[in-house]
């Protein structure tokens, strides 16, 4: 990872995130440098929808380019239940697994618009990459996976549905 410029952080110390930031800028600008990969999910789920993104990706400025990425599970799933199934036991379905098949879009590049801000443009690409992927857009992030549901969210879906109702 030192010889490929990985920049590691701690997502729960502030200090942490703002340096990220800031060598994520100084990259940005710096147009001789190779372009930043990025998962702004933070989490993979289950192939049928697409997380809430993390902001900071898309607060740095620069043009993002968009990929959806969608395996196809006919032939071996590359979704980790980790509350499922063990490390172990999931790379023994994946390397006896027949092949894993993945879908992948690269969709045209987009660039904030003014008076956007960050999570609007990060809910803009985030439409984007889900539409042509086939996949649904959740409201939240995928630390549910491994959390309880918060009652603020559970009041603002039941509000929702009242409203529809």
């Amino acid at each position: 990872m030192q010889t490929t410029q990985h920049v590691l952080f701690e997502r729960s110390e502030m200090k942490d995130r703002h340096l990220v930031r800031k060598k994520i800028r100084e990259h940005v600008a710096d147009k001789a440098k190779l372009p930043i990969l990025i998962f702004p999910e933070g989490t993979c789920i289950n192939n049928t929808s697409v997380m809430m993104f993390k902001k900071g990706s898309f607060e740095v400025g620069g043009t993002i380019h968009p990929v959806a990425i969608k395996y196809d599970p006919r032939f071996g799933d590359a979704f980790w239940n980790s509350t499922k199934y063990s490390m172990m036991t999931y790379v023994f379905n994946v390397m006896t697994s027949w092949a894993i098949v993945c879908n992948v879009w690269y969709l045209p590049p987009m660039v904030k618009e003014e008076e956007e801000d960050a999570v609007h443009f990060a809910n803009r690409v985030k439409a984007v990459i889900a539409a042509r992927g086939g996949m649904s857009v959740l409201p939240w992030d995928g630390g549910l996976k491994r959390k309880k549901v918060k009652e603020c969210f559970k009041e603002e879906q039941q509000k929702k549905y009242c409203q529809i109702v």
